[in-house]
């Protein structure tokens, strides 16, 4: 059995859509430009997610000149190109009703670009120089504006599972990988969810720790390429078989992890496990 990278991708704007890639360099807070800007509420900072605002799965975001600019496209809005400000106004900004601290507002243009893409008066910042937020779980590491950890990971294997059962209901389609909004696709096992016991890991030059499993909310409800909720699957399906007693009864998809040793990840990448969980 040779565990290998499927995709790899991430999310420059936390909540907009992502970029797959052939390589990334995965830092301490995950893979590079990951989560590395995030649209908040203009009035009190909070952020803004798919999980009240379903169109930002459909707004476009590539990043330019090793991050300097960033380039915006959504249905409905001109697209506008962002010369970034890495060290711009400080903004109080926080997530899940906790204070993260300060970041760098992005400006009006930008403020006003997703004020108008989402219909609610927005602005955007990005990470500040100095910024140091911990994760939690078994390795907690370090992060950006992901929900709480610095990658996940999840597999092919997993999907599969989850779309056989479905496929029983007899009135869903499968969903595919992008509702799960994963860095790090693996394929080569065929046990579903085989990355949650997976303890240790090595990709390419970089190794990854497990950190805890990924609880999912209304998100996996939302088609990643229209922006439009298209429920009830798969969350309906989870349900029957993925609740998380010690989180609220919450369902579980994926595995999220620190990165332990930074390093550079490319599809194609043997996957060694250095550590499982033990039953």
């Amino acid at each position: 059995m040779t565990i290998t990278v499927r995709e790899l991708a991430y999310y420059p704007v936390k909540g907009c859509a992502g970029i797959t890639v052939q390589s990334a360099r995965a830092g301490a807070t995950g893979l590079e430009h990951d989560r590395t800007f995030m649209v908040v509420d203009a009035a009190d900072g909070a952020f803004r997610s798919q999980r009240t605002h379903p169109p930002m799965a459909a707004i476009r975001v590539d990043v330019l000149h090793d991050g300097a600019a960033l380039a915006l496209s959504a249905e409905g809005v001109e697209p506008l190109l962002l010369d970034v400000d890495r060290d711009g106004p400080r903004r109080d900004v926080s997530m899940f009703d906790r204070p993260l601290g300060q970041a760098a507002d992005q400006g009006d243009a930008a403020a006003e670009w997703f004020s108008d893409a989402l219909g609610a008066k927005s602005r955007l910042v990005r990470v500040a120089p100095g910024f140091d937020r911990d994760g939690w779980g078994e390795t907690p590491g370090k992060v950006n504006f992901a929900d709480a950890h610095a990658v996940l990971v999840a597999s092919t294997a997993s999907l599969d599972g989850l779309n056989a059962r479905i496929a029983t209901r007899g009135d869903a389609a499968p969903v595919p990988m992008d509702r799960f909004r994963a860095n790090i696709v693996l394929t080569g096992n065929d046990e579903p969810h085989f990355e949650d016991r997976v303890r240790r890991m090595t990709i390419g030059t970089a190794e990854l720790a497990y950190s805890v499993r990924a609880m999912r909310c209304n998100v996996p409800l939302v088609d990643q390429e229209t922006g439009r909720r298209a429920g009830p699957e798969p969350v309906r399906t989870l349900a029957t078989y993925r609740r998380e007693p010690e989180y609220k009864n919450k369902v579980s998809f994926g595995a999220k992890n620190a990165v332990v040793c930074e390093g550079v990840v490319s599809v194609g990448d043997v996957v060694e496990v250095a550590e499982w969980l033990r039953h």
